[in-house]
């Protein structure tokens, strides 16, 4: 049986509540998943926005929340998406949602994520 691998990633108060933190490039340079920490708790997302299969969403590095700091936004498309559910509320993919990604956070506060969840 193959042993399922995990990936640490940062430790939680890494993440400035608010804020969203991109993680693991792929080829072309983007991140593969962003976390967004609200009321202490993270929600992990793809960084691919639901309108265009795959289009990065963030217009720099870590850049993933509205000015307005209240919702993640795709910069490419104008889409807005509830930073806790990842549904999309406003723009071309309304009603459609971002892909979750499960990360875990352990007693000491490190955050992980297991392999086989982004791949």
């Amino acid at each position: 049986m193959e042993e399922v691998q995990a990936k640490v990633l940062c430790h939680i108060d890494e993440i400035e509540e608010g804020a969203t933190r991109g993680f693991l490039e792929n080829d072309a340079g983007h991140d593969l998943f962003f976390v967004v920490k609200l009321d202490g708790r993270l929600f992990a997302w793809r960084n691919a926005c639901p309108h265009v299969s795959g289009a990065p969403m963030a217009w720099r590095k870590d850049a993933y929340m509205d000015a307005k700091k209240q919702h993640v936004a795709c910069h490419a498309h104008g889409a807005l998406f509830e930073p806790d559910t990842g549904l999309c509320i406003q723009g071309p993919c309304l009603g459609q949602s971002l892909a979750k990604v499960p990360v875990h956070v352990d007693q000491a506060g490190m955050v992980s994520v297991l392999i086989t969840d982004i791949n």
